[in-house]
């Protein structure tokens, strides 16, 4: 069966670089069932992103590829429309981005806890590149765990719903970094889905 994939990478700000899991562990296997990976081959670059089953047929994140369903996918929900996130709640983002900056894609599907952080931390250190309306700040800055390059498009997963998508932070990988809130798309995710 092929999914349709939504396209959200409009909330990207120019010149930012999305992507991988650093200073996470290796997921167990089948736990992140709601998990896609998308390859595109551009001669000899391989470019990687995530996503997540939203529905039997949409995966929701950052390209628009089609992606092939197996048996061991199931779906991940999306937020309540007034359920928001707040500093100070843990959450989860995998995939299969690289480990470090410079470092190699992984082969097996990673993951890491992710604390909220308030806007101000964001808007501090990303300047005009962060929107609180749409975007989700977290990381803590202290401690060494983000998502980086090749996990741009999967889930940030907050209180067992797809709170946020991988989006973007500073170039060196630190914390924290940037979601799309999917709350703030979801009529139009919705609306989407009801047309297809």
């Amino acid at each position: 069966m092929k999914l349709l994939l939504l396209l959200l990478a409009f909330s990207l700000p120019p010149r930012t670089k999305a992507g991988e899991i650093i200073g996470g562990h290796e997921a167990r296997p089948h736990s992140r069932p709601y998990m896609a990976c998308l390859e595109i081959t551009d001669g000899d670059k391989i470019l990687r992103c995530g996503g997540c089953l939203i529905r039997e047929d949409f995966v929701l994140t950052a390209l628009e590829k089609k992606a092939k369903r197996t048996k061991a996918v199931r779906p991940l929900n999306l937020p309540r429309r007034k359920v928001y996130v707040n500093p100070g709640d843990v959450c989860s983002v995998a995939g299969w981005g690289r480990l470090a900056p410079g470092g190699e894609l992984s082969n097996t599907l990673q993951e890491v806890e992710l604390e909220i952080q308030k806007d101000q931390e964001c808007e501090c250190l990303l300047k005009d590149n962060y929107n609180k309306t749409n975007q989700i700040c977290a990381g803590d800055p202290k401690i060494k765990r983000a998502s980086y390059r090749g996990d741009s498009g999967g889930p940030l997963v907050c209180k067992k719903a797809a709170a946020g998508i991988v989006s973007f932070g500073r170039s060196n990988g630190s914390a924290p970094r940037v979601f799309t809130r999917v709350s703030s798309f979801l009529s139009w995710i919705k609306k989407t889905m009801k047309r297809s």
